[in-house]
């Protein structure tokens, strides 16, 4: 209860911080957010120290505009990915309805797209506005969140969008690694979320933890899109580098 109401009063704080600044930056910077992601950042490390938990990182996060693909674990994914480096991050449309979590994901920015063929063009028009204005774009092409202990095969349909606008400006794509260790004593899936695990009894979970274990995040070399033929290639190499940064134990393509 206790974190649970301090991490309600710290995401709270980040809201009514960040609503006055979007009044101001939008109609002066259009989609471009000079200010408000750095509230974003604070609510997100304020969370891992009213949870307990470390959070380290290990290589260096990309400066420019472009994508960063990441394994998805868990909901902290997006606290642990925003905690050290201003990204936005691309989710599917349903997402823009959840309860709360809707109205959080719109405030701070992100990318909403459908998961249809037919929507590529559009798609590419909205990453290419985004990227536009200096943003970096993080999107898990696992399609699904996992235990943990593996990584699933990408997903090559976004990794299209960049080939599409790699002919006006030359594109990146940054691969993250995330890697959660339990705290001791529990299963080492402890911060897995995936299948159909209730949210709120996998928060419950992580509030109730007498003791946190750690997060640590891989920042590999950035990939040009313009060394590899087609979308397919570039997948494959960004989801080989993902897998790199895995404990030994935890290399599962699968």
């Amino acid at each position: 209860m206790l974190r649970g109401g301090l991490l309600c009063l710290v995401i709270l704080a980040g809201v009514l911080a960040t609503l006055p600044l979007r009044l101001i930056e939008r109609p002066l910077y259009g989609v471009q957010r000079p200010w408000s992601p750095r509230v974003t950042q604070w609510v997100c490390r304020c969370a891992f120290a009213v949870l307990g938990m470390r959070h380290r990182i290990e290589g260096v996060p990309m400066t420019g505009p472009g994508a960063v693909v990441s394994n998805h674990v868990s909901w902290l994914d997006i606290l642990a990915l925003n905690a050290r480096k201003r990204v936005y991050f691309v989710a599917k449309s349903e997402v823009a309805h959840w309860p709360g979590i809707g109205a959080l994901a719109q405030l701070t920015g992100t990318v909403f797209i459908r998961r249809d063929a037919r929507e590529a063009k559009a798609q590419t028009a909205l990453f290419a506005e985004r990227l536009g204005a200096g943003h970096r774009l993080l999107f898990f092409p696992e399609g699904s969140s996992t235990d943990g202990l593996r990584v699933l095969p990408f997903k090559t349909t976004l990794f299209q969008a960049f080939f599409t606008l790699s002919g006006a400006r030359p594109m990146q794509v940054q691969p993250v690694t995330v890697v959660y260790h339990a705290p001791e004593d529990q299963d080492p899936r402890f911060y897995g979320w995936w299948g159909d695990m209730s949210f709120g009894g996998h928060l419950l979970q992580v509030l109730g933890a007498p003791r946190h274990g750690e997060v640590r995040i891989v920042y590999h070399a950035p990939l040009d899109v313009a060394e590899f033929s087609d979308r397919k290639a570039l997948a494959m190499a960004a989801h080989g580098l993902v897998l790199s940064g895995m404990p030994g134990d935890r290399r599962q393509g699968t």
